[in-house]
C-alpha cells in the first residue's frame, strides 16, 4: 500500500474476549475522531470480518456506554488465519493463504491503516500482514494470561485477577467449614501470573504454575503440615498449565485451525483425585474457566485499554506501523511487533512476588 494521509482506520478485536477490549474500541474511535477528524470502521468477528467484507462506520453514538462493558461489541474469533484459513474443497477441509483478500477489502473501504487488539497469535498475524502485505497495522496488546514480553501489563489481567481472587475468597468459606481440600483451575496458558498473583491475593496454601513443576509428594507435604498444625483444610490454586515434574501440560483437546491449537484444561481435577487419593482427605476441584474472561473490566483495565486506544491512534498518525503499543510504567510507548510476539512472558521463577510467597509459607509443590 501507497503512502498516504491518514482519513480513515479501521479497527479489529482478535483471539478471544477479555474485559476492556470495549474500552479500547471506545478510545480508538473518539481520539480518531474529536483529536485528528477520521473516519473509523469497525471490522466484525476478527481476522474473518476483514476475510468476508463484514464492516461497518463506527462513530461516537456507537460506543456511548461501552466503557464499562465486558466482552466486544465488534465480536472475535481465535480463528480465520488469514495465511492459513480453512476452505471446503470436495467435502474436505483444506487449508489456503487468502491474505491478499484482506487487502482488497481494506482498498474497498479507502482505509488507510488497522489497529488490530489482541494477543500474540493475532498480533503475528498482524506482523506478517505487515512485513508480507505491506499493510500499515499498528497493534494493541490483549489477554488475561499478561503472557506479552514487551509491555508491562496487558489490559485485561487486572480484571481476571480480580475474578479469580474473589473465587479463593469463597472457597476459602466452604473448605473450612467442610474441612475439605479444594483445588480451584485458572487460565494462563503457559505462563503462571493468574494462579501465582491470585493465590498470593487469596491466600492460597499451595500454587501450581508452569513455570515450577511440582511433586505431588511435596503438595501432600504441605496439606499434612496444615492438619498437624489443626488447620484441617488447604487450598491449592494451580494453573491451567501446571505439570508435574518430568510429565506434560494436560491437553484437553486440539483444534486444528485455532490461534490457540492446543487447548489445556483439566489439571484441577487431576490434583484434586491425587491428593484425595494419596491423603485420604476429601478434595474437591473448581474450574474456574470463562468466567474470568467476562465481567466489567476493573478501573486499572480500563484507563490501561482507554491510554492504549488512544495511544494506538496517535501511532498510526505518526507513521509508527509495524509495532504495537505498550506500558512502560507509567508511560505508554511502543515496541516493534516482531520483539511484541518474539517470546511469552513467563514467571521467572526467582522474582520478587515467588520469593515472598515462598516467604509467607505458600508452597509451589517443587
Amino acid at each position: 500500500m501507497t503512502t498516504k494521509k491518514i482519513r480513515k482506520i479501521g479497527v479489529l478485536t482478535g483471539g478471544g474476549d477479555c474485559p476492556g477490549l470495549n474500552a479500547v474500541i471506545r478510545a480508538v474511535v473518539k481520539t480518531a475522531i474529536r483529536e485528528y477528524r477520521l473516519f473509523v470502521t469497525g471490522f466484525e468477528n476478527g481476522f474473518g470480518g476483514l476475510i468476508q467484507n463484514r464492516a461497518r462506520e463506527l462513530t461516537e453514538k456507537d460506543v456511548i456506554g461501552i466503557l464499562p462493558r465486558g466482552g466486544t461489541i465488534l465480536g472475535t474469533t481465535n480463528r480465520d488465519n488469514p495465511f492459513h484459513y480453512p476452505i471446503m474443497i470436495n467435502g474436505q477441509k483444506v487449508f489456503k493463504d487468502v491474505s491478499d483478500r484482506i487487502i482488497e477489502n481494506v482498498n474497498i473501504h479507502d482505509i488507510d491503516a488497522m489497529i488490530i487488539i489482541g494477543g500474540d497469535g493475532s498480533l503475528s498475524i498482524g506482523k506478517e500482514l505487515y512485513e508480507e502485505k505491506g499493510l500499515p497495522v499498528v497493534g494493541v496488546p490483549k489477554t488475561i494470561d499478561n503472557d506479552l514480553s514487551a509491555t508491562d501489563q496487558t489490559f485485561g489481567f487486572d480484571t481476571a485477577l480480580e475474578t479469580a481472587t474473589e473465587a479463593i475468597d469463597k472457597l476459602h468459606t466452604t473448605a473450612e467449614s467442610h474441612h475439605r481440600i479444594i483445588v480451584l483451575e485458572v487460565m494462563g496458558r503457559y505462563a503462571g501470573w493468574i494462579a501465582l498473583e491470585s493465590g498470593l491475593a487469596g491466600g492460597a496454601d499451595v500454587i501450581l504454575i508452569p513455570e515450577i513443576p511440582y511433586t505431588l509428594e511435596n503438595i501432600v507435604k504441605k496439606i499434612n503440615a496444615r492438619r498437624d498444625q489443626g488447620k484441617n483444610f488447604s487450598i491449592v490454586v494451580a494453573a491451567e498449565g501446571a505439570r508435574p515434574v518430568g510429565g506434560e501440560m494436560v491437553v484437553q483437546r486440539r483444534v486444528e485451525d485455532s490461534f490457540e491449537p492446543i487447548r489445556l484444561g483439566g489439571i484441577g481435577n487431576v490434583v484434586a483425585y491425587e491428593i484425595e487419593e494419596a491423603t485420604g482427605l476429601e478434595t474437591r476441584a473448581t474450574v474456574l474457566g470463562h468466567l474470568q474472561r467476562g465481567g466489567s473490566p476493573t478501573p486499572f483495565d480500563r484507563i490501561l485499554a482507554t491510554r492504549y486506544g488512544a495511544g494506538a491512534v496517535n501511532m498510526v498518525m505518526s507513521g509508527k506501523f509495524g509495532e504495537m503499543v505498550c506500558l512502560r510504567t507509567p508511560n505508554i510507548k511502543s515496541v516493534p511487533l516482531a520483539e511484541a510476539v518474539h517470546e511469552q512472558r513467563l514467571v521467572p521463577v526467582k522474582c520478587d512476588i515467588v520469593r515472598t510467597a515462598r516467604q509467607i509459607g505458600i508452597s509451589f509443590g517443587d
